[in-house]
C-alpha cells in the first residue's frame, strides 16, 4: 500500500510556472503507475497526465501537450508535474494517484491510491 500527498500548487499569473510534487510513503511508487488529474467544481475528474512504472511511457492530455511535463524519480519516491505556459483554464485542484496495474492509465477508475489534491489557481 502507498500513500501520496501533492505539494506545490498555488496562485500564479497566465504564462507562469509551477511543479507540483507528489511525495509517496509506503510501498517505493516503482511498483506503480503514476498519474496527474484535476477537478473543477461541479465536473468530473479529467486525467492530465500519466506516466508507467518504468517513465518510459507518458501521456498527455490534448489540452497540456507542450505545456505540461510529468515525470518521476523511483529513488526520491516522487512524481511531478511541471507545469508552463499556464492559462486560466488550467484553474483546478491537481491529484496525484497511484495504480498498482501496470502500463499506463488514464481513467480514474484505474488508480487505485489517491491524495489529498492541491490548489492551482491561474490569474488573467
Amino acid at each position: 500500500q502507498v500513500s501520496v500527498v501533492e505539494s506545490g500548487g498555488g496562485l500564479v499569473q497566465a504564462g507562469g510556472s509551477l511543479r507540483l510534487s507528489c511525495a509517496a510513503s509506503g510501498r517505493t511508487i516503482g511498483y506503480y503507475a503514476m498519474g496527474w488529474f484535476r477537478q473543477t467544481p461541479g465536473k468530473e475528474r479529467q486525467s492530465v497526465a500519466a506516466i508507467s512504472q518504468s517513465g518510459g511511457s507518458t501521456y498527455y492530455a490534448d489540452s497540456v501537450k507542450g505545456r505540461f511535463t510529468i515525470s518521476r524519480d523511483n529513488a526520491k519516491n516522487t512524481v511531478y508535474l511541471q507545469m508552463n505556459s499556464l492559462k486560466p483554464e488550467d484553474t483546478a485542484v491537481y491529484y496525484c494517484a497511484a495504480a498498482v496495474s501496470w502500463g499506463l492509465h488514464v481513467k480514474a477508475y484505474e488508480y487505485d491510491y489517491w491524495g489529498q489534491g492541491t490548489q492551482v489557481t491561474v490569474s488573467p
